[in-house]
């Protein structure tokens, strides 16, 4: 049956297959040869008498489609049937003796194996229990079939490439010149679609009829849902698949999580039928995606909504007849508002499932707290309200975990982003957390991005064995060290973060001082005040150009209000990754006071510290450089080296400022 949508009027094409009068007597069916065949119509249902009665006929009769009769009868032309209800709707009826091929049969048919069944059904077969998956997802795979894509590469290269030349059927003819099978046909239909065919938002916006026309899609290679899914259809069918359009509510451009359905549909996408099941694909969100800033398309092709799982399609696209969800049990309209919705990407890179399974998180004691599990190791980012603040996100082998503390009561939107195999973060999670009650001891500072703590990512980039695992470490004094092991060839740099208090871009590394022992890096960290510290790990191979790379922090956390620890020195390039300080620590000297100095330096010739005056460093047996330095009259002491006992030259290592109170 093909449906031709009008603004005034739907016209019927209906294929209407008439027993002999032996036939029918045979099987006890006594219609009046001199009735009206338009009242026969209304008598018997209108048109769905009518389709009830071609079923009865398919089930009665053996032969096939074509009827083979033992002997001919002389041909008959076609009798046309033409009938009116009271609403004005139009069916026209062709009624052909049992031996002629329908004419109406001829015009749908481009390919010899759409001659129907052995029962002469030509109309697709509407699912039933075979079809249905089980709910919910098994995981076992995205794809409702077992699919190679490897093996769609040359077919996929081939159909991308091909171009409209005079119309659809050559277009269709043109696309299977590389297909064998209805898979392989289907899978060219979809990649040239996926390929050519843009969304056009203003005819979806004004509803443009026009743009559901395969001519003027083909013209205009643009269209809405609507003509997407026809035209997939149209073309289907034309290569001999049996293909459905599938209409009903989808959570697409301009869903907003949590919100309900009614009304008239929204969206539109196909079902086909391919080794003996239907399965499910929506070309329009195969072809790309809309901007939702600025209502602009894009083509990305997305592999996911080919031959979806079921148990997956239905998170976004809910259909107006229940069955064709293919699932068991199938899913209500509320389930289908009120269940957490993935996004294809989030089944793309890798994820397996998330916690909470609902939209909308209420918090507890202030926070909320989300979970995901991948199938790879996979980096995660997150967003409260637009902002990357107010979170705690943890690797973890196969996903993730995260802390969220809203700022302030009332409604909040988090966003949850997967980066995957690729080197842009996607969209895959939403949520809408609801606040009723906020910690205030719970301030995270501003600087805190993500991840928080060692993990795999940190190993593979070369941070191993942390002697601090958790991503939160106290401290009662303010003061803490925390070590781990470094690949050869290396470097590290770190800073320190907080929103209140003395740390500026120019001395957020001073309260650090690294020290590297035995194939480890020490960092010894002082913190200025009470509070929370994000403490940033950046690494970066020797050999390579370019900046440091963020690898993840610390939170540091320190109650102690009498804590007031000063910076460490300054060291400046000389000071070699594998030289040590041991005292003193403080950036900051006493004045008028003789302060011991104790150093393990690597290749040096000499060393003296420079305040007032010059006071000589000496080796002893342990390889520490030490001696003591009279503050009196400066305020900076530097130490200096020679690394060439031939020359002169004595470079700067180490700054202190002298307290001058």
């Amino acid at each position: 049956m093909e449906l031709k949508k009008d603004s005034n009027a739907v016209s019927i094409d209906m294929l209407l297959i008439v027993h002999s009068e032996k036939l029918r007597a045979a099987h006890g069916t006594h219609l009046d040869p001199q009735a009206d065949p338009g009242a026969l119509l209304q008598n018997r249902g209108g048109f769905q008498g009518v389709r009830n009665g071609i079923r009865k006929w398919q089930e009665s009769e053996g032969s096939d489609f074509h009827g083979n009769l033992a002997e001919k009868q002389p041909l008959r032309q076609p009798q046309i049937i033409t009938s009116y209800d009271n609403q004005g709707t139009q069916l026209t009826v062709e009624v052909h003796p049992r031996d002629a091929v329908p004419q109406l049969l001829k015009k749908f048919s481009l390919a010899k194996r759409l001659q129907g069944d052995k029962n002469g059904n030509t109309r697709p077969r509407q699912p039933g229990g075979k079809d249905a998956h089980a709910y919910p997802w098994d995981r076992s795979s995205l794809k409702s079939m077992p699919l190679d894509l490897e093996q769609f590469k040359k077919l996929d290269a081939y159909a991308s490439q091909v171009t409209v030349k005079n119309g659809l059927d050559e277009l269709v003819s043109d696309l299977l010149q590389e297909a064998h099978s209805d898979l392989e046909r289907v899978r060219a239909i979809w990649i040239w679609i996926c390929h050519h065919i843009e969304y056009d938002m203003e005819a979806a916006q004004e509803k443009d009829h026009q743009a559901f026309k395969p001519t003027d899609i083909l013209r205009t290679q643009k269209t809405n849902c609507d003509g997407y899914a026809g035209l997939f259809e149209r073309m289907c069918r034309i290569a001999g698949v049996q293909c459905m359009t599938v209409p009903g509510y989808s959570k697409g451009f301009g869903y907003q999580t949590g919100q309900s359905f009614s009304g008239e549909f929204d969206h539109a996408w196909n079902a086909v039928y391919l080794e003996g099941r239907w399965h499910l694909l929506d070309s329009t969100w195969g072809s790309g995606l809309v901007d939702t800033a600025t209502s602009k398309f894009t083509f990305l092709y997305n592999e996911f909504y080919f031959l979806t799982h079921p148990s997956l399609f239905i998170e976004d696209h809910f259909p107006d007849n229940k069955n064709w969800q293919l699932l068991k049990p199938p899913q209500s309209l509320r389930q289908f508002e009120n269940n957490m919705y993935h996004k294809s990407e989030f089944y793309n890179k890798g994820m397996l499932s998330a916690h909470p399974e609902t939209a909308m998180i209420r918090t507890v004691n202030g926070k909320a707290t989300v979970t995901i599990e991948s199938c790879a190791p996979t980096l995660f980012m997150f967003m409260l309200d637009g902002k990357q603040e107010h979170g705690l996100l943890s690797l973890r082998k196969n996903g993730m975990k995260l802390e969220v503390y809203p700022p302030t009561m009332g409604t909040h939107k988090l966003q949850i982003f997967a980066k995957g195999n690729s080197d842009i973060y996607s969209s895959v999670l939403e949520y809408t957390l609801k606040c009723n009650y906020v910690d205030l001891g719970v301030r995270l500072p501003a600087e805190l991005h993500q991840p928080v703590g060692p993990s795999w990512f940190s190993e593979q980039m070369g941070i191993l064995k942390p002697s601090h695992p958790d991503p939160i470490i106290h401290t009662s004094d303010g003061r803490c060290s925390i070590s781990f092991a470094v690949e050869e060839g290396i470097s590290v740099l770190a800073s320190l973060h907080g929103d209140d208090g003395p740390i500026t871009e120019e001395t957020q590394r001073r309260y650090i001082f690294q020290l590297h022992r035995e194939k480890r890096t020490e960092l010894k960290v002082q913190l200025p005040h009470a509070g929370k510290f994000a403490l940033k790990i950046f690494v970066k191979k020797r050999q390579e150009p370019g900046n440091y790379t963020f690898v993840f922090n610390y939170l540091l956390c320190c109650a102690n209000t009498k804590v007031n620890w000063p910076m460490f020195p300054e060291s400046f390039g000389n000071w070699g990754p594998d030289n040590e300080l041991l005292e003193p620590l403080s950036g900051v000297l006493p004045a008028n006071r003789n302060v011991p100095f104790k150093l393990k330096l690597h290749g040096i010739a000499k060393a003296l510290v420079k305040g007032q005056d010059t006071w000589p460093l000496t080796l002893n047996p342990e390889g520490y450089w030490e001696g003591s330095c009279s503050t009196a009259g400066c305020q900076e002491v530097y130490v200096m080296v020679l690394e060439n006992a031939n020359h002169n030259f004595y470079s700067y290592i180490l700054k202190y400022k002298v307290n001058t109170q």
